[in-house]
């Protein structure tokens, strides 16, 4: 990343600087971004970027599996894990089938994943929903 770029530089701080919370949401708001970016890929016919992209929202939801303590969630995080390991299946599908179909039904379910974290993240902060 060129760094001599208000932009970049702007971008590459924000991650770098950021709460594990606010990591957290980067990451499901870039994981609804690149299922969308995927799911235009495959009406498209970019089978090459739909790939890209499907993957990198797999990658997110297996960074959100692997750093979710299901022992100490509970069972709260058992049913979040089951969501998780539901949309990557979906992503895998969809992704090797080139469905669009299936993007349609899981991008929601991903929607829905970031809207409860930033939730959450108000709740957390004290603000009123």
């Amino acid at each position: 990343m060129a760094l001599n770029n208000p932009y970049a530089v702007y971008k590459n701080n924000s991650v770098n600087f950021a709460s594990k919370e606010q990591l957290l949401l980067m990451l499901v708001d870039g994981a609804v971004k690149f299922a969308k970016v995927g799911r235009q890929a495959i009406v498209d016919k970019k089978v090459a970027v739909a790939h890209e992209n499907i993957v990198k929202t797999q990658d997110i939801f297996y960074e959100l599996m692997a750093t979710l303590d299901v022992q100490k969630g509970g069972d709260w995080a058992r049913k979040l894990m089951s969501v998780y390991e539901f949309i990557v299946r979906s992503l895998v599908e969809a992704n090797m089938k080139k469905d669009v179909t299936i993007m349609d039904q899981v991008i929601p379910l991903i929607e829905e994943v970031r809207d409860t974290w930033h939730q959450a993240y108000k709740v957390s902060k004290g603000a009123a929903i």
